[in-house]
């Protein structure tokens, strides 16, 4: 959609307050979400148990999570495309369920290869979430309260992702790691709920549902306006996944080897760090409503390309906990802007594919953070590693500025 095209106007009213449904539909991508941020915390958690069973190298022990990402890819481009045809709630329900089985049957797992299996579809699973789930809450939700009803299921990854923080060195030492994956069929449960509980949007009803529509995919790159915006998105959602996975896998390890923190101590100075994050998240969404969304996507950016060199420099471990906080503001504050920001520049015939698209490829560019971080930090040293993530946070702030329009407030079509 061209950034100079009119919009015709569908919203469920800006002055009229948030409906019973529009709550539930939040709620229901929210938990679905945090039961993703859960997993993938605690694979990081994870790594030197399994690889220490499993007799893994640090090069498998990071492709796990690399397999769980590109597998997140090919779920955001099937899931996304059957949720524009099917409807939200459905197929939103056939990725938590996906996901949930395939985690749990990582518990099983007797080597490498079986395991890498395992997390690449419990990825396709996890893939389909995001996307849906943002845009079933955009459409829901008012238009002046879009951005930060996207952040409140933001949120859900942080609360899953504090979760893992915090049950890892608990359960850990007694369960196992297989008990750890063995847990993650609990989403199951939640995807029944999702089922019989939420309702289509009524703009999703109205404009797709029974129609016949242009392929998803294509209107990603119906004209060279729509083309340069989804270009811009995928180097957004690839630095943002980048960044934050370069980051919080190699945190605890980073932690424990350099000063030599136990599992509980590593976990506390994560748990900080994601305390960070969710007081940048909750704040992004009211900001980018009332400011609008590139200043505040400009504003994040240059604040994470500050604090990831300042966090690199550090020594003390109480500078490294109140510079972990900032740093996670600003480095994942911006994680529920993009449900907003996406759901306004592409129409509802695509909105699912677009989120889910684009911010998994990003996620297939993202999962090879751990990777780099882990071969810098292995040849030189974790300092370095993370400083160069400043100079993708730069590149971010170009491709906002050049590529993304300003759509803040603007009706769904």
């Amino acid at each position: 959609m061209s950034s100079n095209e009119s919009v015709a106007p569908f919203s469920p009213g800006d002055a009229s307050p948030v409906d019973s449904k529009a709550k539930k539909a939040m709620w229901g991508a929210a938990i679905g979400y945090a039961m993703d941020g859960f997993d993938l915390l605690i694979l990081g958690f994870m790594l030197k148990a399994i690889s220490a069973e499993l007799a893994l190298t640090q090069a498998q022990a990071a492709s796990l999570v690399t397999a769980t990402l590109i597998g997140a890819v090919l779920g955001g481009i099937l899931f996304g495309m059957l949720s524009d045809r099917i409807g939200r709630v459905r197929v939103l329900t056939w990725t938590i369920v996906l996901f949930a089985v395939f985690t749990g049957l990582c518990a099983l797992a007797q080597g490498y290869w079986d395991l890498l299996f395992y997390r690449t579809v419990a990825g396709i699973g996890l893939g389909g979430e995001f996307g849906i789930g943002m845009a079933l809450v955009a459409e829901a939700w008012p238009a002046n309260k879009r951005a930060r009803a996207s952040s409140y299921v933001g949120l859900g990854w942080q609360f899953g992702v504090l979760a893992a923080a915090i049950a890892a060195p608990l359960l850990l030492p007694h369960i196992g790691w297989r008990g750890m994956f063995a847990v993650g069929i609990i989403p199951a449960f939640v995807a029944y709920w999702i089922r019989h509980s939420l309702h289509e949007p009524e703009i999703f009803v109205a404009k797709v549902k029974g129609k016949v529509h242009e392929s998803p995919l294509k209107l990603l790159v119906k004209d060279w306006d729509t083309t340069k915006i989804s270009i811009g998105m995928v180097i957004l959602c690839s630095v943002q996944n980048f960044g934050y996975y370069g980051v919080m896998i190699w945190l605890p390890n980073y932690l424990s080897t350099r000063f030599g923190f136990a599992l509980t101590q590593s976990a506390i100075w994560t748990a900080v760090t994601i305390g960070g994050m969710i007081v940048g998240v909750y704040l992004f969404g009211h900001i980018a409503d009332r400011l609008g969304r590139r200043p505040t996507f400009v504003g994040y950016m240059a604040g994470a390309a500050v604090m990831v060199i300042v966090y690199s420099q550090l020594t003390d471990p109480t500078a490294l906990l109140i510079a972990g906080a900032v740093m996670g503001f600003f480095v994942n504050g911006m994680i529920g802007g993009y449900g907003a920001l996406m759901s306004e520049l592409y129409p509802t015939a695509a909105r699912a594919t677009a989120q889910n698209v684009l911010f998994n490829i990003g996620r297939g560019f993202g999962g090879f953070g751990p990777l780099v971080v882990g071969a810098i930090a292995a040849a030189y040293s974790f300092e370095l590693a993370i400083a160069l993530l400043a100079a993708l946070y730069v590149i971010d702030i170009l491709a906002m500025l050049f590529l993304i329009p300003e759509k803040k407030g603007a009706e769904l079509t």
